[in-house]
Parts: structure tokens; C-alpha cells; sequence
């Protein structure tokens, strides 16, 4: 289970059907479940009588803090009022040229690196949208050493959370062997850089990134949020935004590499709605191939592969009965991936996501962003943040898979590919392109 929960999952809900129990690290049973009208009623209509578990509340909190994704009720709520502005459409738009300043600073290293030759694709995208993430929230104050060390610190401690999880026997070897400390020592490290950002911004001229948004946000009684509850509220937003990204486009060159002809027909639809003009997030609607691509990728290696909730009070979803303190959890991988509601479900075909064939599809079978009141609030953020760096790349680069590979996903936090992704690249000069990213 420890090794690939996603395998072991899937295997279990081909012989038990879509609704089982499992014990989880042998300690804890817990309700799995790839059935829509279940998900349904637990993420949606009877969201209030499911909380996040332990798992996010306590154990994600311990490092990250009370924000929004380690909060319930009224404070919850609360926060995601608050937090909701920085996600509107006024605010991409201030942050699409903050993206694309952030992206031609990586692409130039990025040059660099795939000059030597392949490269695993993989933690250059996760550098190219932790850096997009930093500089959405901080600005372009934010220090190229800086980011290297939040990232390496979120990567590493959220490795260690799925070990808590997952091996929760191993917690008080974790304790007394000093493991635990270490992870907090590196937590705070980290925390003491952006609080820093945080107290100096209070004193500086506003700004147009989400770190303006946090500090100027206001409750009923005019009070701000304090310094400490901004840190937690901008870690989180940034181990939020920018894994669910880097994965989703591992995986698109992927698929894209092995597929030339819907490769060129998203770089037919790149030139005719930018031309050469940089994307912003008013263009995003007039992406419509590449949304059904991005769609079915996301479809094929959802980022959060699964959501889990505890049942606050006792509970009935159709035949399932839910006793209070059950863990449900919604299997998201096996949801879009179940036969049931997708046909050939193992194959990628974008032309699952037309206007035509979406309105087929049952609710809450798609769930590449959670759903009901919870689901993510930087849905919109993300699907900007995958266009702009993926019309760089298809314009500016051709791209092949290294051959040999053993290409398979790792459930973590996030369905990340377990063995990296090698891919080689070189300029695309024979096509007459515009470059979206001006040098």
C-alpha cells in the first residue's frame, strides 16, 4: 500500500465494486469509494457534516499552519471570502504579466539546461511554476535563493507528511529519532524567509500580487489578518499552486510527445488567437482544443489522485450508511478512470471534453480539482498558469521522449511521475513562430 496506493486501490475497487472498506497503514478503516452519488453527497450535499481529517487538519497544519486548506467551519468560510478576490478575473489579469515576466526569466535557464542534452522534465517545470507561484503571491522582490529553499523545504516535508500518513507505526521512531524536528527545523527556516517579505511589504508601496490581497483583506470588524496567519494563508497557497501545475504539464509532454498531430493542431490554435501578443487570462476561453487536452490529462493523472473526509455525525449516502468518525475516501484516480463513466478510460482522447460531450458526462465522475464548496480555490489560476507555460514550450521548442524509459506515476500528495520524465528539446526554427515570450 505504502509503495503505490493508487495500484493496490484500483485492484481492490475492480474486485469489490465501486463502494469498499480498507484498513489504512493496518490501523484505520476507512470507506473508499469511486461512486458519483456518493462523492456527491459527501463533497457536496451534505458537505457540512464532513470535515477534513487528521491527515490535512493536524498533520498538514503542524507545518503549514491554520489557513484554508487546515480549517472548517465559520473560520473557513471566512478566510475563503476573504481569500476568493485574489482569484477573481481583474486579479489574473494583473497576474498574467507577472507570470510571463517569471516564465521568460525561466525559460532562459531552461535554454541553458537542455543544451547539455536530455533532461528529466519534471523538476524544471516544478521550478518554473514554484518560481510563477512565489512571484504571484510575492512579487518580483522575491530572491531566486529564496525560492530554492521553500521549494526544496514544501518538496521535503510533504514527503514526510505521506510517510506520517501512510506509516503512521512509524510515528514515535519519527519523534525520538530527531526526523521530526528536522522537518520542523527546515519549516521554520522557510517560514522565517516569507514572514520577513511579509513585515517588510507592510511598510512598502502596495502591489498587484496575492500578497496585497491577503494583507489588505479586512473582517466584519475592519481588523486584517495577522503576519502569521498571511504566512500560513501564502504557504499554503504556494504548495497549492504550483504542484498541481508542474504535474499536469509532466504529464501533457507526455502525452504530447507521442502524438504529433494534436500537437499541431494546439500550435495551429496558439497562433491564431495570440499571433504574437502575450496570453492573459482574457484569452483562456478561446483556448477550446487545448482546454479538452488539458482536460483529458488531467483526466488520465489528476493531480489530487484522492480527497478524504470524516463523517462529523452519522450519515446515509442512497445504501451506504456513513457512521459518525468514518473516513470516506474519494478514490479521484479511480473515479476518472472507471469504466462505468468513461469509455476505453485508459486511452487519451480529448474529444471527451467538447461543449457537446461535457454535457453527457455524469456529475462528480471529474474531479481534477476537488469538488463542491471545497473545491480548489485556484482552479482558474491553474488552467492560466498550464496555458501560458505550455504555449511557450510548444512554440518555442520540438521535444522528444528519451527512449528506454519506464514511465509510471507515484501517488504522494500529488500523482507525481515516479521515475522523472526525460525528454530532449531543441529550438523550434523551421516553423516561422512567434515567440509568446518576449527576450
Amino acid at each position: 500500500m505504502f509503495l503505490n496506493p493508487v495500484e493496490v486501490l484500483s485492484k481492490y475497487a475492480g474486485i469489490y465494486g465501486d463502494t469498499f472498506k480498507l484498513y489504512l497503514g493496518g490501523l484505520k478503516e476507512a470507506i473508499i469509494t469511486t461512486n458519483p452519488t456518493v462523492i456527491q453527497h459527501v463533497l457536496k450535499t451534505n458537505a457540512e457534516n464532513y470535515q477534513k481529517s487528521d491527515i490535512q487538519v493536524k498533520r498538514m497544519g503542524h507545518f503549514l499552519g491554520k489557513g484554508l486548506l487546515t480549517t472548517h467551519g465559520e473560520a473557513w468560510r471566512t478566510q475563503r471570502r476573504l481569500i476568493q478576490k485574489g482569484f477573481d478575473r481583474k486579479q489574473l489579469e494583473a497576474l498574467s504579466s507577472i507570470m510571463q515576466d517569471s516564465l521568460a526569466e525561466s525559460l532562459r535557464d531552461f535554454d541553458r539546461q537542455i543544451g547539455a542534452g536530455p533532461v528529466d522534465v519534471y523538476p524544471h517545470l516544478m521550478k518554473m511554476t514554484f518560481a510563477m507561484v512565489a512571484r504571484s503571491l510575492f512579487g518580483a522582490r522575491l530572491k531566486d535563493e529564496d525560492i530554492n529553499l521553500v521549494s526544496h523545504t514544501i518538496s521535503t516535508v510533504q514527503e514526510f507528511i505521506v510517510r506520517q500518513t501512510l506509516q503512521p507505526y512509524l510515528n514515535p521512531w519519527f519523534a525520538v529519532s530527531g526526523e521530526l524536528r528536522r522537518h520542523e527545523e527546515m519549516r521554520a527556516r522557510a517560514d522565517g524567509i516569507l514572514l520577513e517579505y511579509i513585515t517588510r511589504r507592510r511598510h512598502q508601496a502596495p502591489g498587484d500580487d496575492l500578497l496585497q490581497t491577503l494583507l489588505d483583506a479586512r473582517y466584519t470588524d475592519g481588523e486584517g489578518m495577522s503576519d502569521e496567519l498571511v504566512l500560513s494563508e501564502s504557504m499554503q497557497l504556494l504548495v497549492a499552486g504550483h504542484e498541481t501545475s508542474s504535474n499536469a504539464l509532466s504529464w501533457l509532454l507526455y502525452l504530447l510527445s507521442s502524438r504529433p498531430e494534436c500537437l499541431e493542431r494546439l500550435r495551429r490554435e496558439f497562433d491564431c488567437v495570440l499571433g504574437g501578443a502575450p496570453l492573459s487570462y482574457g484569452d483562456v476561453p478561446k483556448f477550446e482544443f487545448a482546454s479538452q487536452v488539458i482536460q483529458e490529462a488531467l483526466r488520465l493523472y489528476p493531480p489530487f489522485w484522492m480527497v478524504d473526509r470524516v463523517a462529523v455525525a452519522d450519515d446515509r449516502a442512497g445504501d451506504l450508511a456513513i457512521p459518525r468518525g468514518s473516513t470516506v475516501i474519494v478514490f479521484v484516480y479511480g473515479a476518472h478512470h472507471a469504466p462505468r463513466s468513461w469509455q476505453d478510460p485508459e486511452s487519451f482522447n480529448p474529444e471527451r471534453f467538447t461543449k457537446a460531450n461535457e454535457k453527457l458526462h455524469t456529475p462528480f465522475t471529474y474531479l481534477p480539482f476537488g469538488g463542491g464548496p471545497r473545491g480548489c480555490i485556484g482552479g482558474n489560476y491553474a488552467m492560466l498558469q498550464i496555458l501560458v507555460i505550455l504555449t511557450a514550450l510548444l512554440r518555442r521548442y520540438d521535444f522528444q521522449l528519451s527512449p528506454g524509459q519506464k514511465i509510471e506515476a507515484r501517488p504522494m500528495v500529488i500523482l507525481r511521475p515516479k521515475h522523472g520524465i526525460r525528454m530532449s528539446f531543441t529550438q523550434a526554427i523551421a516553423r516561422d513562430r512567434h515567440a509568446i515570450v518576449q527576450e
